[in-house]
């Protein structure tokens, strides 16, 4: 078998449909390939769904278990996977057609561990089927990991890129389960990891925006969640820029882009504690955590990936320890009275 499309799902029946459809409709060949549905105890009808369309279509199965986040449902997918190739999608996004045989084609030929590609933000009810493709596979570049994240940007979400399972596991790459961030995470992993990585250009997936996404979500309690997640991701990260090899020509670029990507969870995680309800007298501590690691203050932060002058701004000021306090509380007033969301999500 070719290739296993794993879609963890919680509440999401006016979505999944066309998220199915999108990956049935592909053209490929229904034996190469199979849909692996992970309902996490959903409450509406995603899960009657779920099983009309495996009852429909003998290369779709449905894991229905108990409620542990999209982490530990993209992990059960996984298990049951059989294909050489795995692809994670979210069911509220969707393919554009006729994409995915060229890319698991570009992927098996040239062996790759992991292929990377593009995505297009659409709107709620928005649905754009048609791709644009660049046809210079003669030109595609094969990297290893480590000179992949030297060279290039990459993003932190799963659904950018299709992966070989015999990779993933022989690694033991696992999402972290019950955390927030466990996509950057098992991205970075990935690409440490890689002997083989490539990019393509064609616009693949589509990530529709939802004003009730689970990254969207304002609640006191997720907040709270998202923020302690962040500093979570930040510490794990430590472990990936200390084992990556000295000798590699690339290395420096590499620990470079890694440690932006780490003191982008500290940078988002102060923006979100703005935002909180949290005690801004736990920052201190915080920050002396993040000292230890490297991760404060954010001195590599700033650059290709992130620029601007909100960025830059933000960043003078959480880098004077003096001013984070009294910035806050300044920005707090002025969001209640204001509700203001000027700040980067």
């Amino acid at each position: 078998m070719r290739l296993s499309i794993i879609i963890p799902c919680y509440n999401m029946e006016a979505y999944l449909p066309t998220c199915l459809d999108s990956i049935l409709n592909q053209g490929l060949d229904p034996a190469s390939y199979e849909i692996i549905i992970v309902n996490d105890e959903s409450r509406d009808q995603t899960l009657a769904i779920a099983r009309e369309y495996e009852n429909s279509h003998p290369n779709i199965k449905v894991i229905d278990k108990t409620n542990a986040g999209v982490g530990a449902a993209r992990n059960s997918g996984l298990e049951m996977a059989r294909g050489t190739y795995i692809y994670f999608l979210d069911p509220d996004d969707y393919l554009a057609d006729n994409t995915i045989p060229k890319i698991l084609e570009i992927a098996e030929k040239l062996s790759l561990d992991v292929l990377t590609f593009k995505s297009l933000p659409v709107s709620k009810d928005e649905i754009i089927p048609g791709s644009q493709y660049c046809n210079n596979e003669d030109k595609l570049t094969v990297y290893d990991g480590v000179s992949f994240i030297a060279d290039r940007k990459f993003s932190n979400e799963i659904w950018w890129y299709i992966i070989r399972r015999d990779f993933m596991l022989t690694n033991n790459l696992r999402f972290i389960e019950g955390r927030w961030m466990e996509d950057a995470i098992l991205t970075a992993q990935l690409f440490c990891k890689a002997a083989r990585i490539s990019h393509v250009d064609h616009d693949v997936h589509r990530y529709r925006i939802l004003p009730t996404s689970a990254m969207r979500n304002k609640t006191p309690e997720h907040y709270r969640k998202v923020i302690y997640d962040n500093a979570n991701a930040a510490h794990v990260f430590v472990n990936l820029i200390e084992h990556l090899p000295d000798d590699h020509p690339h290395v420096g670029a590499c620990k470079k882009r890694l440690r932006t990507r780490q003191q982008s969870f500290v940078f988002f995680l102060l923006v979100r504690l703005m935002k909180s309800d949290i005690s801004i007298e736990v920052i201190p501590e915080m920050l002396k955590g993040f000292e230890r690691i490297g991760a404060y203050p954010l001195n590599n932060f700033l650059g290709e990936d992130y620029s601007g002058i909100r960025y830059s701004l933000l960043v003078f000021i959480y880098n004077r320890k003096y001013l984070i306090k009294p910035f806050m509380r300044l920005y707090r007033v002025y969001n209640k009275v204001f509700q203001t969301n000027s700040l980067p999500h």
